[in-house]
């Protein structure tokens, strides 16, 4: 009898994904435009602010008000969808594509059922998660625990996503810390609408890879205890994209011509000028992972209540370490690690009850 390692399987399918999807030049790559020119130094202030000396300095957050449409409803249950203008900073604001002015957001919430009662859990967009779809589904069943589901599309995503982008392949460095510092902000004011006017007291923030980044940073900088809930997510964007799968989907060259044009005076740049700028793919990359360490969830705060923040790592993820999730955990004492057996892409497939069993058993202890 041959025995088979599934971890290995799962491990390798990861690669093979990342491959096909990745690797192959059928595809934009990452970043193909570049930084991002001004909007990068721009970027890089603002996320500094992200850490604040005192907690509350960013809060309360822009008030939204969305504009609701009911898509479905039967006895039990109700999914409505509603659209609010992003609530970024105005200069923020104009370095977004036009496309992702307006946020939109999925609510998915049960009938006959007391406010006291229930929670909601806003959920986060992974790389490459376009729709409402999948994040309702991980909600949904969640009904039966009186917990609603709250779904923002991600700018650049979805109906957000500008005309001139090829799928999730952000053009420049930049649309990665915008889409990030958006998301944000815009998950902070629908906390704050769903605990100041819809009235909910317990509440919580999860995603799944990038969103998971994202969700562990609102979690952080929320004033009041949140369940917080980051599943198969790095501690920081610098994971995927300069050691993990990611950096075979980087348009280095491009990163290269565009970091030498700041060097140059020339209105185009060759090849040969690109040399004479002494600027090297090792440069590229360090300078990539100094601007995504930015992104490094262990710099931020310690969330109000670290007993309700629950990380989900898989055994065998090809995308995410384990040491990465790991080095979560460590920065935020008394928080949670739980794994799941599996793959990156395999786990987002496999693994819905184990992430729902994360988020009650997270909203419990608050």
């Amino acid at each position: 009898m041959v025995s088979v390692n599934l971890g290995l399987v799962h491990y390798v399918l990861d690669h093979i994904y990342g491959t096909v999807l990745h690797r192959t030049k059928l595809g934009t790559p990452f970043f193909s435009k570049g930084w991002g020119g001004t909007k990068l130094d721009l970027l890089e202030r603002m996320v500094k602010q992200l850490f604040p000396e005192a907690r509350c300095q960013n809060w309360p957050p822009t008030a939204v008000q969305p504009i609701w449409k009911t898509v479905w409803e039967t006895k039990s249950s109700c999914l409505r969808e509603g659209v609010f203008r992003t609530t970024c900073d105005p200069q923020l604001i104009d370095a977004l594509p036009p496309e992702s002015h307006n946020a939109r957001v999925a609510f998915l919430t049960p009938k006959s059922v007391s406010l006291e009662k229930m929670a909601c859990v806003i959920h986060l967009a992974g790389t490459g998660d376009h729709s409402f779809e999948r994040r309702l589904r991980l909600g949904g069943p969640l009904l039966k625990d009186n917990i609603a589901t709250m779904v923002l599309e991600s700018p650049y995503y979805g109906q957000r996503r500008p005309s001139m982008q090829h799928g999730s392949k952000l053009q420049c460095v930049s649309d990665l810390l915008l889409l990030g510092k958006a998301t944000i902000d815009e998950a902070r004011s629908l906390l704050y609408w769903l605990q100041n006017e819809a009235g909910y007291g317990k509440m919580g923030i999860c995603g799944l890879s990038m969103g998971g980044v994202h969700a562990a940073m609102v979690g952080s900088l929320h004033p009041t205890p949140i369940a917080t809930l980051p599943f198969l997510a790095p501690h920081s964007a610098v994971v995927p994209f300069c050691d993990g799968l990611y950096r075979h989907a980087t348009a280095w060259d491009a990163l290269r011509n565009d970091a030498a044009t700041l060097t140059q005076d020339a209105t185009s740049l060759t090849e040969d000028a690109t040399q004479k700028s002494g600027i090297t793919i090792e440069q590229v990359k360090d300078r990539l992972r100094s601007v995504l360490s930015l992104t490094d969830v262990t710099r931020f705060p310690v969330p109000k209540n670290p007993q309700a923040v629950i990380f989900v790592g898989a055994t065998d993820d090809g995308y995410i370490p384990k040491h990465s999730i790991m080095e979560l955990q460590k920065a935020w004492p008394g928080s949670e690690v739980r794994w799941v057996t599996g793959g990156h892409v395999s786990s987002f497939f496999l693994h819905n009850n184990a992430f729902r069993k994360a988020i009650v058993d997270a909203l419990d202890r608050l």
